[in-house]
C-alpha cells in the first residue's frame, strides 16, 4: 500500500496560491517548480514593489519572501502588508549568517525562515506547515503521513517508523526519504534528488547522493528480507513496496 501526503486546498477546494519573491530568477524558477509539484498555483515577483502589486491581484495563501532585494526589501514588504491588515503567512529567505535578519523578520510579523542555501524540500515542507497552522488551507487528510509498504513518515512530527521500529534519521536523511516517498514507484535521478534535497547550488556533486542512499539503506532496509529502496542502474533510485 502506498499513499501520498495530505493535499492542501483552499476552503472552496481550489489549489492553494503561493507567491515567491526573489531577484534571483534561477532560484524563483526552482522554487516555483517544487511548489507546483504539490499541485499549487504559483506566481513570482522579482522585486518588493512588484510583490505588493501581485499580492493585491493574486491574493496568495502564503508568501516566500527574500529579505535582501534591490528596491524594497522583504522587511518593508512585510511591514506594508501588515499595515494593510494582510495577515498572509510569510516564510523569509535569509543569508546563512544573518542572525539579526532572522530575529528582525520574526519580530516584525514573519512566520518562519530558511537560510540560504537550502533544500527545496525544506521550503515546501515549511510552506505547507505555515498554511496548515494559519488555517488558510485545508488538508484532505488531517495527518500528513506518507506510507510505502510498512514504512511511514510523518511530515509534521518527523517520525519515521518501519513495522514496529522507530527509525532515527538526520535532517538530510529525512528530506531524502521524504522525496523518495513522495514519488513511490517512480525512478528519480541523482540530479533530481540534488535539486530537491540539497541546496539549489549543489555544483553537480552526485556522489553525495550515493552516500546518503547508502545511509538510508542501512537504517531502512538493513536486516530485512524485502528492501524498499532500489537502484535502477544508469537511471537513479526508486522506493516501492514489495509485491
Amino acid at each position: 500500500m502506498t499513499t501520498s501526503g495530505s493535499a492542501l486546498t483552499r476552503p472552496d477546494g481550489s489549489p492553494v496560491r503561493v507567491l515567491v519573491v526573489d531577484d534571483e530568477q534561477m532560484l524563483t524558477d526552482l522554487l516555483s517548480m517544487a511548489l507546483r509539484m504539490e499541485g499549487w498555483e504559483v506566481r513570482t515577483a522579482a522585486s518588493g514593489f512588484e510583490a505588493l502589486d501581485v499580492v493585491a491581484e493574486f491574493h496568495p495563501d502564503a508568501l516566500v519572501l527574500d529579505i535582501m532585494m534591490p528596491d524594497l526589501d522583504g522587511m518593508s514588504v512585510l511591514q506594508r502588508l501588515r499595515q494593510s491588515q494582510n495577515l498572509v503567512p510569510v516564510l523569509f529567505l535569509t543569508a546563512k549568517d544573518a542572525v539579526s535578519d532572522r530575529v528582525a523578520g520574526l519580530t516584525a510579523g514573519g512566520d518562519d525562515y530558511v537560510t540560504k542555501p537550502f533544500s527545496l524540500e525544506e521550503v515546501v515542507a515549511r510552506v505547507r506547515a505555515l498554511m496548515r497552522r494559519s488555517g488558510t488551507a485545508l488538508a484532505a487528510d488531517p495527518e500528513p503521513i506518507l506510507r510505502v509498504g510498512d514504512l511511514s513518515l510523518n511530515e509534521d512530527s518527523h517520525e519515521v517508523i518501519r513495522g514496529e521500529d522507530e527509525i532515527e534519521l538526520t535532517a538530510t536523511e529525512f528530506e531524502l526519504l521524504r522525496f523518495l516517498m513522495r514519488n513511490p514507484r517512480r525512478v528519480v535521478s541523482k540530479s533530481q534528488i540534488l535539486d530537491r534535497v540539497w541546496n539549489y547550488d549543489f555544483g553537480g556533486k552526485s556522489s553525495v547522493v550515493e552516500l546518503y542512499i547508502s545511509y538510508l539503506r542501512k537504517k531502512i532496509d538493513a536486516g530485512r528480507e524485502q528492501p524498499l529502496i532500489h537502484t535502477v542502474r544508469g537511471v537513479g533510485y526508486m522506493i516501492k513496496a514489495p509485491q
